[in-house]
């Protein structure tokens, strides 16, 4: 059987899935835990897989974060942040307050600062500042692997889905995040 996929469906006709519904085809078997979707907006999007430059600067940036940080965050991974009803990304890291991951009953809600490393991904993981521009999170970097910088938005105005500042460290530069001053990262380090 030829499945097409390149079939256009105008957003009117499509079918968006709640949070609580994607939580319930994985409880199904419907989606595999190692299924590699996240939910945003909606739509199940599929993750691209990780290349060899991608997987050193997420080992960099989480060894760089997890040094820099007090107990009072957190360090999360890939792992999902329920961020509304419709979206459950899973960034490369997300810093979180302690407190905000200690419930063993649901996903943190918010995040202080997300990280994505991008190559093939970069349109989907810009796509995801309006995401989390909209759910308050303070500082989102897109590492962009292919131009060696690393994009910064800070400042959200969730009204509008958007962040109101914008930076692009490139070679030779270093970011302090806004949102978490411990954190001081070369982009040199991460880029390699």
């Amino acid at each position: 059987m030829s499945v097409s996929r390149d079939v256009y469906i105008a957003p009117g006709w499509q079918r968006r899935l709640t949070v609580r519904e994607y939580h319930r085809m994985i409880d199904a078997g419907i989606l595999d835990e190692d299924e590699h979707v996240e939910l945003l907006g909606g739509v199940l999007v599929a993750m691209s897989p990780h290349g060899p430059r991608h997987a050193r600067a997420l080992r960099t940036l989480n060894r760089l974060l997890v040094k820099s940080l007090s107990a009072e965050y957190e360090v999360l991974p890939q792992l999902p942040l329920t961020l509304d009803d419709g979206s459950e990304p899973e960034p490369d890291l997300a810093v979180v307050r302690a407190a905000d991951a200690a419930d063993a009953t649901r996903h943190p809600t918010t995040a202080v600062l997300v990280i994505e490393v991008a190559s093939s991904s970069l349109d989907i993981d810009r796509a995801k500042a309006a995401i989390y521009a909209g759910a308050g999170v303070a500082e989102y970097w897109i590492v962009n692997i292919d131009e060696e910088l690393i994009e910064v938005y800070r400042d959200p105005a969730p009204a509008t889905s958007r962040y109101t500042t914008t930076i692009r460290a490139a070679r030779g530069e270093s970011l302090t995040a806004q949102a978490v001053p411990d954190i001081v990262v070369a982009v040199d380090d991460v880029i390699g």
